[in-house]
């Protein structure tokens, strides 16, 4: 009797997918909170992530001047989560000052397709570097040379979200942005948070954009 008094109270037990399914609404709900409405398309990797193919991406142009490009795999609800010293759990993000054009998404030739083709492979990088590693704000990084089209790419990672505005399980989101090799070498001898006081005094903050003056 006090057993199927409880589960009346309590509901039935929700399965794996249901909970999966709920805490992606959350984290949707909680990074739209930060960086404004989702597009409503999303670009699906033909291997799922999961098993070790490419992410999903996730596009969020109404947020600043151009797009930010994010990820939704890395955190889950079950706390097997990308993680560092500031959050248990956190997802990528990267922003172009190009404006969206899915249209254009594969066609490498367009401004667009070949800015979207180089982030695509930073942040596919960027997820399977953090399932092994804590990656820090204000903490940078550099691609190998034997690394492809992505040899000897400069990046700083910050924290993009307040201190008080976390997601579900207290997830975050980081910033990914590429640099330049003299102002990673700035970093490295000052700090990131010097670097990334610049970029923000330069106006150039928080995009990924090359075309543009190092200021260190």
């Amino acid at each position: 009797m006090l057993g199927k008094l409880f589960e009346k109270l309590t509901g039935p037990k929700k399965s794996e997918e249901e909970l999966g399914e709920e805490f992606y609404t959350l984290k949707t709900m909680y990074m739209e909170s930060v960086l404004g409405p989702e597009h409503e398309l999303v670009q699906h990797a033909i291997i799922p992530y999961a098993v070790g193919g490419g992410l999903d991406l996730y596009y969020y142009p109404n947020h600043i001047e151009g797009v930010g490009i994010a990820t939704k795999e890395l955190v889950h609800y079950n706390g097997s989560n990308a993680r560092n010293d500031m959050f248990p759990g956190y997802e990528w993000v990267m922003f172009t000052r190009q404006p969206l054009d899915m249209d254009s998404i594969q066609d490498v030739t367009s401004a667009f397709g070949k800015t979207h083709k180089h982030m695509n492979g930073i942040l596919n990088a960027m997820a399977r570097y953090a399932e092994q590693a804590k990656l820090n704000p204000n903490e940078t990084c550099e691609f190998p040379p034997e690394f492809g089209d992505l040899g000897g790419v400069c990046l700083l990672v910050d924290n993009y979200t307040a201190k008080n505005n976390v997601g579900p399980n207290n997830m975050g989101l980081m910033l990914i942005i590429q640099i330049h090799r003299s102002e990673m070498e700035f970093a490295r001898a000052n700090s990131g948070a010097d670097l990334i006081q610049k970029l923000k005094h330069a106006g150039h903050y928080p995009y990924s954009d090359m075309d543009r003056e190092a200021v260190a």
